[in-house]
């Protein structure tokens, strides 16, 4: 069965009433259809991509004790195992290994995506001056974004065999065009 941005964006909001994880939500799935072009299939790709980052913490609000197991039996049952079980895998907490190219861009792109949409909160030009030095000066503040997990964000950009600067670079790149939507475009002048 087909799965289409429309309806996981109508289960994402039925499932998720909090703008922040719905912003969250968003953000990585901008990360995961720049990640489909970069590190996956090609164009193809990037619906099922952006989808899959969208969705990956769908039940996270309503049913945090069982994130992500909801979102993943719902996906099976709708026919999307390749997406079920790339969101089963998207902590490495969890120990379930990263065998697609698919598992491992939602590992790299989640936690990263949202530690730089943390940056770019205390930033006044949020995203448009945003690089990966000051991003990874950050990264070695602890008390700053404390949720993220560093070593997280250090082993997705390993999994896709990249420097975690590039990485950084190839998410600001991709964020930048949706600073406004997603509320981190900064005070500067359009």
């Amino acid at each position: 069965m087909s799965l289409d941005r429309e309806s996981a964006w109508k289960l994402l909001c039925e499932w998720t009433d909090g703008q922040s994880l719905r912003r969250h939500a968003r953000a990585v799935e901008v990360t995961m259809r720049a990640a489909a072009l970069k590190y996956g299939p090609g164009p193809e790709a990037v619906e099922r991509w952006g989808i899959t980052g969208m969705l990956h913490d769908a039940d996270y609000e309503k049913w945090p004790e069982e994130h992500p197991k909801r979102i993943v039996a719902w996906l099976e049952q709708e026919g999307h195992a390749d997406m079920a079980y790339a969101i089963s895998a998207h902590s490495v907490h969890w120990g379930i290994p990263h065998n697609s190219p698919l598992d491992r861009a939602l590992l790299a792109c989640d936690e990263l995506t949202g530690f730089l949409v943390a940056c770019c909160y205390v930033r006044p030009d949020g995203i448009t001056s945003l690089n990966p030095k000051s991003v990874r000066k950050k990264l070695k503040d602890k008390k700053f974004a404390a949720g993220v997990d560093r070593e997280e964000v250090r082993l997705g950009a390993e999994q896709l065999g990249v420097e975690l600067s590039d990485h950084i670079a190839f998410l600001i790149e991709a964020l930048l065009p949706f600073g406004a939507e997603l509320g981190i475009k900064g005070n500067t002048p359009a």
